[in-house]
C-alpha cells in the first residue's frame, strides 16, 4: 500500500454509500421480465427512458448525423482529428438555444461563456477546482443528491457543510438554516466559498420558489460568496409551479451589472432532459470570464467527443423536433410519477408533492420500528433483499430525519412500475399483519396476566374465608368454588 497515493487509498470517495450499495445489489441479481422475474427492480437510478423511442425515429430521418456525414458527403477525417478545447461553436449555439428554450426563452445564453465537459459530474468537480481550494466549503441544502459526496469532494478535498432543511415546510430553505450552516463552517474553521443547490431538486423532485432564489442570491451578495445552480432537471418541469432559473432572477433584479452576477454559476446536462447520460454532454455556464478561461483549460481532462457534439448539434437545431420532443416528454413524466403516487398511497404511502425530477420523495416513516437511522437501515435493507427493490435511503442524502427514500420512476416500463408497486403494496400489508398480530397477542397476554391476577385474588379470598370458617358448621363449605372451577369461569368470560 505504501506505493499507492493516499488518494488511491482513502475512503473518501463515497462508494460505501448506500446509494451505491444498492446499485451493487441490483447488478447481482437485475429485474428481467422475461429471464429473471424474481429479481431485483431498480428503482435508484435517476435515468430518463421514456422517450427513446422518439429518439430513434430522428436518427433515422437524419442519416447524416447518424452517419457523421454533411450534404452526403462524409466528414469523417473532420471529426477524427484533434478539436479544440473550447469545443464546437455550432454545438454551442445550438446548446445555449435548447437551454433558453426550455426555460421558456425567458433567459438567453451567450455560447461564449459555456465550457463543455464529460457530463454534469465532470462540470460540478470542474467548478470545484475553480473557485475553491483544498480545506475550504460549499454549503448544500440537505437533502441533497448522494453522488455530491464524491463529485465535490474527492478529487478536491472540498468540504461540504449541510443547510439542514426538514419536512416541516417542504424542506425548503430558509435564511435561519443558512445563517446556522455558515456558523458551522465558521466554528469548524472552513472558509466557506460558495452556495451549490440542485434546481429543480434531486432527490425532492420540485422547483426552488421565487423567494428561496432571492434568499439565496441576497445571503450570496452579503458574504461575497459563489452560488452554482445545477439545474440539468430544468426540462423535466412537469407542472405547475413553473421552473425559474437563478439567472432569471438575477435579470429581473438587474444584476447583470454588478460583482455578484458573475459569482452565479450554472451547470447543465442533457443526461435527464434528453436522456442521454451515456453520451457525457454536461456544460458549465458563467459570466466570470475568468472562470471560463480555467474551466476550458481543465476541460482537456473531460472533453465530449466530436462525433457527439455533431450529432447533438443537428438534432438540437431541429426546432420542431426538440418542442414536440419536450412536450411528450412533460406528459409522460407526468403520468409515470401520478401513478407511483396514487399507487404507493393505496398502500398507505405518501410522497411529498412534486413537479419535476425523475424520482419522488417517499414518506415512509410509519413504517418504521423506531426512529432512527438505524431503523431506517433496517427497513431499507428488507426492501432491497426481500421485496426486491432498490431505493435511496433518505441518510444517504443526508437528510436529517429518518424514514424518507428516494423513489425514482422514470428508468422503467409502465409494466414494470405496477409490479414494484405491487411488491411494496405487498409488503406494507405484510407489515400491517405483522402489527396487528403482535397487537392482538399483546391484548392476550394482557387478558391473560389480569386472569391471573383475579385467579390468584380469588385464591386468597377462599384461603381467608377457610381460615375464618374452620369452626363453622360444614354445611357453609359448599358456597366457596374450586380453583378448577374458578379457572374455568374466568376463561369463559375472557
Amino acid at each position: 500500500m505504501g506505493l499507492l497515493s493516499r488518494k488511491a487509498t482513502c475512503n473518501t470517495h463515497g462508494q460505501d454509500s448506500s446509494y451505491f450499495l444498492g446499485w451493487q445489489e441490483y447488478k447481482k441479481n437485475p429485474y428481467n421480465e422475461v429471464n429473471n422475474p424474481n429479481g431485483i427492480i431498480q428503482m435508484g437510478l435517476a435515468e430518463n427512458q421514456l422517450c427513446l423511442d422518439l429518439l430513434e425515429p430522428w436518427l433515422m430521418k437524419n442519416p447524416d448525423a447518424l452517419g457523421l456525414k454533411r450534404d452526403g458527403i462524409s466528414i469523417f477525417k473532420e471529426l477524427a482529428l484533434f478539436q479544440d478545447y473550447n469545443g464546437f461553436p455550432a454545438f454551442k449555439r445550438a446548446l445555449v438555444d435548447f437551454m433558453g428554450e426550455i426555460r421558456g426563452n425567458k433567459v438567453s445564453f451567450d455560447p461564449n461563456h459555456v465550457v463543455l465537459t464529460a457530463g454534469a459530474t465532470s462540470a460540478n468537480e470542474t467548478l470545484m477546482f475553480c473557485l475553491a481550494d483544498q480545506g475550504d466549503a460549499f454549503l448544500l441544502p440537505t437533502p441533497y443528491y448522494p453522488g455530491f459526496d464524491r463529485d465535490l469532494r474527492w478529487r478536491t478535498g472540498v468540504e461540504i457543510v449541510p443547510i439542514h432543511c426538514t419536512s416541516s415546510n417542504g424542506f425548503k430553505v430558509t435564511l435561519p438554516a443558512i445563517e446556522q450552516a455558515y456558523r458551522q463552517a465558521q466554528k469548524r474553521k472552513l472558509r466557506v466559498k460558495g452556495v451549490l443547490i440542485t434546481n429543480p431538486s434531486n432527490p425532492l423532485g420540485t422547483t426552488m420558489a421565487r423567494d428561496e432564489l432571492d434568499l439565496l442570491i441576497n445571503f450570496i451578495e452579503d458574504k461575497q460568496i459563489h452560488l452554482i445552480s445545477d439545474e440539468i432537471y430544468a426540462g423535466t418541469v412537469f407542472t405547475s409551479p413553473s421552473f425559474v432559473s437563478v439567472m432569471e432572477v438575477l435579470k429581473d433584479r438587474n444584476l447583470d451589472q454588478t460583482q455578484v452576477w458573475e459569482r452565479v454559476h450554472i451547470v447543465y446536462s442533457l443526461s435527464k432532459d434528453l436522456g442521454l447520460p451515456g453520451f457525457r454532454v454536461g456544460a458549465i455556464y458563467s459570466n466570470d470570464p475568468v472562470v471560463v478561461s480555467a474551466a476550458i483549460k481543465m476541460s482537456s481532462f473531460g472533453l465530449v467527443s466530436s462525433q457527439t457534439q455533431y450529432l447533438l448539434s443537428a438534432m438540437l437545431f431541429d426546432k420542431k423536433f426538440t418542442k414536440e420532443y419536450m412536450s411528450e416528454n412533460h406528459k409522460r413524466l407526468q403520468k409515470q410519477q401520478k401513478d407511483l403516487v396514487s399507487g404507493l398511497e393505496k398502500a398507505g404511502i405518501r410522497c411529498l408533492d412534486s413537479n419535476a425530477g425523475l424520482f419522488c420523495w417517499v414518506d415512509m416513516r410509519h413504517l418504521l420500528k423506531s426512529n432512527t437511522f438505524e431503523a431506517e437501515m433496517e427497513l431499507w435493507q428488507k426492501i432491497v433483499y426481500h421485496v426486491k427493490i432498490n431505493i435511496s435511503p433518505g441518510s444517504s442524502c443526508h437528510c436529517i430525519e429518518p424514514g424518507w427514500f428516494r423513489v425514482c420512476f422514470a428508468n422503467m416500463l409502465e409494466s414494470t412500475l405496477k409490479l414494484a408497486i405491487q411488491r411494496l403494496k405487498s409488503f406494507v400489508s405484510s407489515i400491517a399483519m405483522k402489527s396487528q398480530s403482535h397487537q392482538e397477542l399483546k391484548s392476550l397476554r394482557r387478558k391473560a396476566r389480569n386472569n391471573w391476577v383475579s385467579r390468584l385474588s380469588l385464591q386468597s379470598f377462599y384461603d381467608r374465608e377457610q381460615d375464618t370458617t374452620t369452626e363453622v358448621s360444614f354445611s357453609y363449605r359448599p358456597h366457596f368454588m374450586s380453583l378448577s372451577n374458578i379457572a374455568a369461569t374466568l376463561d369463559a368470560a375472557a
